[in-house]
């Protein structure tokens, strides 16, 4: 009996023990409501006034984004209500103080102290190709007085392909919205994918588009189709956005038994890959790439092997590996602009490598190469290097096949004499390299512009007359053979910029 009311002794000692701390944290942790401020001209601060968001996708919800509360008085403040002025209508969502929801009572903050608020939102489809803006705010009442922080978003409705996407038979892509993969799209073989001028494919993390059969991505100067990644917001606030960071997606492929692939004013940016053809036969036309743009990518930005493929003004620009790496087969690049000066992956391989073996299943496979480049640019940030024909271009020979190429009326950043393989070649170093417009950092907000910027510049003024009259327009519409500083070398004819009026 002792025992037993010793035990409820010390049972409601530890409850009461219990009940005493948590009142005491609970009090701590609130601020000690008792002390509020009733006084209404305390006011308080926030972080932004405004918090937008870069265009959210319809149905996908947004990345977070937070701002901060602060009390800057030397008083504490009981914000007797935190809301969502649309009443969670409007698609947003706010997280206070880690608790989730729209609305919240009696919030202590102490003096000089903050207080996260964190914001997603999900906007509704309006079935429109025009993005739909979407506004609400964050209303605080201290002490009877309002303030708040208003909320902007942009809602672009899509066209989603989740769990994979196979095209089985010829299917057009239009234009009339954008295009969100999710997960590959597989053209069959037999099937061709043809995509509508204008139309924009946002493509998720690790994304493909793998071609077994036909891809006819043909654009135009005023709406060229773009391939990009999916993420429209900053990794650096108003300096660096994922829009210009390599690898937020996988690449195209163009698998063994793909031919007559069209691709024309078509931007391919910021994947793992830009195109892949896998080993197929010269025989057959495998790719015509003309007039477009792949650029910024992690590994390699076009490969191809024993392929047939005609390039022509096209920028081929920034990669981690290869700019242009082709590997036996059949190749003509015509004023084509090839420069590696990537800063955000690091660089494993020269501007361009030629090749005729390559190994596929452990086995060594020696095929004949043949390579030709007329008015075209070879650049790049490893410079010309100290021995002769190295630099910007790498060649492996390999005995039992043919390695046979031409460089005509072309700039490279290489040392070489003239011979047999290099006709009318300029050959450039890092202080007579091409002057380019724009070449990344931070200054640049790390854009990239390879038009010309001087009429001084190597490869203006220099390319081969005879071969730019089957190309007299550039890529971006510009005439090589009426241009009074042409023809020029590389993808885009050299226009001066046009000089600001003086007041």
């Amino acid at each position: 009996m002792i025992m037993e009311m010793g035990m409820k002794r010390i049972i409601a000692f530890i409850f009461w023990a219990c009940f005493i701390l948590s009142t005491v944290t609970f009090q701590a942790c609130d601020g000690l409501d008792e002390n509020y401020s009733t006084n209404p001209s305390l006011r308080l601060d926030f972080s932004t006034d405004t918090l937008a968001f870069d265009t959210v996708f319809t149905t996908i919800g947004s990345a977070t984004k937070q701002f901060m509360i602060y009390n800057h008085n030397d008083e504490p403040l009981n914000m007797e209500t935190i809301m969502l002025a649309g009443a969670g209508s409007t698609g947003f969502r706010i997280n206070v103080d880690g608790r989730k929801g729209d609305y919240f009572n009696n919030i202590g903050i102490l003096a000089k102290d903050s207080m996260f608020v964190f914001v997603e939102v999900t906007v509704n489809p309006n079935g429109e190709n025009q993005p739909l803006l979407v506004k609400d705010s964050v209303v605080f009442v201290t002490n009877g007085i309002r303030q708040s922080v208003l909320l902007e978003a942009y809602g672009q409705d899509v066209h989603l392909y989740k769990g994979g996407l196979t095209v089985t038979k010829d299917t057009l892509f239009s234009a009339d919205k954008p295009h969100l993969v999710y997960d590959s799209i597989v053209v069959a073989q037999g099937a061709t994918m043809r995509i509508e001028k204008g139309a924009t494919f946002y493509m998720h993390d690790k994304a493909d588009l793998i071609v077994n059969g036909r891809l006819n991505s043909c654009g135009s100067i005023e709406q060229p189709i773009t391939f990009r990644g999916d993420r429209l917001d900053f990794i650096l606030d108003d300096v660096l956005p994922y829009d210009r960071t390599p690898g937020q997606w996988g690449g195209i492929y163009l698998r063994n038994e793909s031919f007559g692939n069209l691709v024309s004013h078509t931007i391919i940016r910021n994947g793992t890959q830009g195109i892949i053809a896998e080993p197929s036969t010269p025989d057959q036309l495998k790719l015509t790439l003309s007039n477009s743009q792949i650029t910024n990518v992690t590994e390699n930005a076009f490969c191809a092997t024993n392929s047939k493929v005609v390039v022509y003004n096209t920028e081929i620009s920034n990669a981690g590996g290869s700019v242009a790496g082709l590997v036996s087969g059949d190749y003509n690049f015509t004023h084509c602009t090839l420069a590696n000066f990537i800063t955000l992956a690091q660089r494993s391989s020269v501007c361009l490598s030629l090749s005729n073996n390559y190994s596929k299943n452990g086995e060594e496979i020696i095929q004949p190469l043949n390579a030709r480049f007329d008015n075209c640019i070879i650049d790049g940030s490893y410079g010309a290097g100290s021995e002769e024909l190295n630099g910007e271009i790498a060649r492996s020979i390999k005995d039992g096949a043919s390695f046979d190429f031409l460089f005509n009326h072309c700039v490279i950043t290489t040392n070489g004499t003239e011979d047999a393989h290099f006709q009318s070649v300029i050959f450039v170093n890092d202080e007579t390299r091409p002057q380019y417009k724009l070449t990344g950092g931070e200054s640049n907000k790390y854009r990239y512009d390879f038009h010309l910027a001087s009429e001084e510049s190597a490869g203006v003024g220099a390319a081969d007359p005879s071969v730019t009259a089957s190309y007299p327009i550039d890529r971006n519409g510009v005439n090589r053979l009426t241009s009074p500083f042409g023809p020029t070398i590389g993808a885009y004819e050299y226009v001066p910029e046009e000089e600001e009026p003086q007041e």
